[in-house]
């Protein structure tokens, strides 16, 4: 509950290296993410979201859990860490974890294949 009543890193980054728009037609979620990077690592990530509480509080922990990292831990983040690391999701809101580590992923991704690091 503490990431659903006080999400950590939301916002814009001006200057992001990547902008990224995911959303779940299931449930409606929207999720804008932001991700700048330094060196192999997320240096910031901000978010803004339109979604239910397990929607704010996965991608506040997911956010928290990918800053500062290098990109290659970040890739191995799962749905099932995001929601372990806020002491477990109902299986019913579990999609919402994947949402959050989906766009991280996909981000992650992006910025890699745009600074040549691997194949478009």
């Amino acid at each position: 509950m503490e990431h659903f009543r006080n999400p950590r890193n939301v916002g814009e980054i001006a200057d992001a290296d990547v902008i990224l728009r995911v959303g779940d037609p299931s449930c409606g979620d929207v999720l804008l993410l932001f991700l700048k990077f330094d060196n192999e690592v997320v240096a910031d990530v901000k978010f803004r979201i339109l979604g239910c509480g397990a929607a704010i509080a996965t991608s506040s922990m997911a956010s928290e859990l990918a800053r500062g990292k290098p990109l290659d831990e970040v890739l191995k983040l799962t749905d099932q860490d995001i929601a372990d690391a806020l002491g477990g999701l109902p299986e019913d809101k579990m999609h919402c974890s994947v949402l959050a580590v989906t766009a991280l992923h996909t981000g992650i991704m992006r910025y890699l294949a745009a600074s040549g690091k691997i194949g478009q």
